[in-house]
Formats: structure tokens, sequence, C-alpha cells
């Protein structure tokens, strides 16, 4: 069986980011067959479309990986909503997993209303972890978007195992993240 891993990229965000890029290569060393596929309009993230997509390009056997980095996180939450019950995957590695705008954070009025969809639709979480095996959430202590707070939730709704990086923001190259071995490591154990 061959492991596929399946990364992807965040609101304004590319398959070609160092880190993702990073990943690809390590993991492809390792021998996974790796996936980065270019989400739809990433500057204006649509539920409907990401999912598209990714229903579009994945094909999933029970060795299959999915990496997200923020708002990428969420779109393969609501991918394995939409799966058939008896599917399983290995399990996923979320950084920065982005589920709502931080109220501190001043954000204008379009990026409320793109946000909007992904922070009111629910998600059946019970539903999303009868597909997973091994959930891993990275957080960074000082990231403006993804409050610590949030990794309550990813422990509770989805068992997941919660890894703590210090200093390092959103993992984007802004904040000078262009490799992140927790992330690799976890990709590998799952």
């Amino acid at each position: 069986m061959n492991k596929k891993v399946y990364i992807i990229h965040g609101w304004d965000g590319s398959p070609n980011e160092p880190m993702l890029q990073w990943l690809k290569i390590s993991l492809e060393e390792k021998g996974y067959e790796v996936f980065v596929p270019e989400m739809p309009e990433p500057a204006v993230p649509k539920i409907e479309s990401w999912v598209g997509k990714l229903k579009e390009v994945i094909l999933l056997n029970e060795e299959t990986v999915f990496i997200g980095h923020s708002i990428g996180c969420q779109a393969i939450l609501r991918y394995l909503e939409t799966l058939n019950e008896n599917i399983r995957i290995a399990g996923a590695v979320l950084i920065a997993p982005w589920m709502e705008l931080d109220k501190q954070t001043e954000e204008g009025q379009e990026v409320v209303e793109i946000a909007k969809p992904w922070m009111e639709t629910p998600i059946n979480f019970q539903k999303v972890k009868s597909h997973l095996g091994k959930v891993v959430a990275i957080f960074s202590d000082n990231d403006p978007f993804v409050p610590l707070s949030q990794k309550d939730l990813f422990e509770k709704e989805l068992g997941a195992e919660i890894i703590i990086e210090s200093g390092k923001g959103h993992f984007t190259v802004g904040d000078g993240i262009d490799k992140l071995p927790s992330a690799l490591k976890a990709a590998t154990q799952v």
C-alpha cells in the first residue's frame, strides 16, 4: 500500500510556500507520494469550491495522511465530513488550524464576509473523527490568527495530540518559517 500525503495550503496561500515544499520534499525522501493541490481562489476561499477541489484530486486509502495549514485544516475536516461512513484514513496533521476570526484582530469587512461561512457552518466532529486514525494539531504560542485556546476544541472533539511551538506565529514565511520538523515527524507517525 503506498502512503499518500495531501498537503492543503491556507487562505491566500499556495502550494509553493517554502514550509509546504519542504514538507513535500522531506516526505518524498521518506518514500511517500505527496500532493500539494492549488486550491481555488485562495484569496477568497469558499467551502464548496475547496471541498469540491479535494473531492476532485484525492484518492483515499487507509494509508492516506492529510497535512493542513490554517483554513486548509478546516477544508480537510469539511471534506472528511462528506465521506461514506466506512472510510478510514491514517490521520491528519493540522498546522495552525484556523476556525474563527480572533475578536482581538481588527479585520476589514471583506475578510469578515469571506470568513463568515467558515465560522458559521457547523462541522460534525463526531463524523470527522470516525474517519480519522491519529490527529495531531500544532499551534504556536504567538499566532495572531489562531488563539492557543483553540487547542481545547481539537483535544475534545478529535482527541488530537497537541503540539505547542514557541514563537512561530502563523507558521508563514513572514514569521520566518520555511520548515517545520514537528509536522514532518507527526506526519510520519500518523
